[in-house]
């Protein structure tokens, strides 16, 4: 068994691919290309802005050669964090790739670009340790268009992406690539020692290339500096992990808090609606005893009328000398009301 450095760390990883073999090796396995050579261009998000980045990030011109002997050059954003981070900053790193002027060639267009992700937490329920991302050309019947491509401007504007799930690099090393990505297994690592993965170095016996980051990797895992840069950063993220962690807290409680309030809001418009419909009913028993009284006084304008009329028949009869019981008779009422009627004259 070897015990090597763990590459998760970033100065463990920066001092790795800072070797120019060794960064061909590793992104000609990961791109499943041929890089003739490569080598580190510059970029405008340094990574000692740790306060406000997690991840680290380095930027590669490499020359590929095709299967003809033919070859051209590919722009490789290569990004790696074990935290898990917003979409939004690997999208602000390519941006900076698109906008700078030093990625279009003599003819005006922009280098070809692929992105690699080295990310030390998974991604969704995705169960694929690698993903290759291709995007394709298709015609409006949705069939796959191959003349004529790869074409500068299409070139110019997609890209190809490699992604790899850290958290699930176990198993069995057969390939070229699972030999590669051996070195960031993290179930090898010691159990009292984060720093260091224990690796069978059987699984490399022939390979050279293999055999030099291997190399690399236990003389990074021997130097003090090295191990002092790694405590530095356990230290860096645990406090990421402490504010990760209280703002995941102080989120969850908020969203707690808002439930509440959108029950609390949703009882209030219950009793709201409930109070609406009782003066509802209210206001239609109000409604019926008024359509009663209306009823009521138009009967009773009726009876008011026509008690009127009456007092003037018998007024009328009486003065012509006529009988309560003749002035009855005739006007078909109760001789007693005629009676009473009289006696009001």
């Amino acid at each position: 068994m070897t015990y090597i450095a763990n590459p998760i760390y970033d100065v463990v990883f920066k001092y790795l691919m800072s070797d120019e073999r060794i960064a061909r090796t590793i992104l000609s396995a990961l791109l499943r290309m041929d890089i003739v050579s490569i080598e580190v261009r510059p970029h405008e998000y340094p990574n000692s802005q740790r306060d406000t980045l997690s991840v680290f990030r380095i930027d590669f011109a490499a020359t590929v050669r095709e299967t003809d002997g033919s070859t051209h050059l590919v722009l490789i954003e290569l990004q790696k964090t074990w935290l898990e981070t917003e979409t939004l900053r690997f999208r602000q790193y390519l941006g900076v790739q698109y906008q700078s002027r030093a990625n279009i060639d003599d003819d005006g267009n922009g280098l070809p670009m692929v992105a690699v992700y080295l990310l030390g937490h998974r991604v969704g329920s995705i169960e694929e340790p690698v993903l290759y991302v291709h995007h394709e050309a298709r015609n409006r019947d949705g069939q796959l268009v191959t003349k004529g491509l790869p074409d500068p401007f299409v070139s110019s504007l997609t890209h190809d992406s490699v992604i790899v799930q850290i958290p699930l690099l176990r198993g069995q090393v057969n390939t070229r690539l699972d030999r590669v990505l051996s070195i960031f297994d993290q179930s090898q690592r010691l159990e009292d020692d984060q720093h260091t993965l224990r690796i069978d170095d059987q699984l490399y016996v022939g390979d050279i290339e293999m055999q030099d980051v291997i190399h690399r990797l236990v003389m990074a895992a021997a130097n003090t500096t090295m191990r002092q840069d790694m405590n530095v950063e356990d230290e860096y993220f645990s406090v990421i992990e402490k504010r990760d962690t209280e703002i995941l807290m102080r989120d969850h409680k908020l969203a707690e808090q808002q439930v509440e309030l959108k029950q609390q809001r949703i009882e209030i418009e219950q009793q709201q609606q409930k109070l609406d419909d009782q003066q509802q009913k209210l206001d239609d028993q109000q409604q019926k005893l008024d359509d009663q009284q209306q009823v009521i006084d138009t009967q009773q304008q009726l009876i008011d009328k026509r008690d009127i009329q009456l007092r003037a028949s018998v007024q009328a009869l009486y003065t012509k000398g006529l009988s309560v019981e003749e002035i009855a008779d005739i006007l078909s009422m109760d001789a007693d009301a005629v009676s009473v009627f009289v006696q009001q004259l």
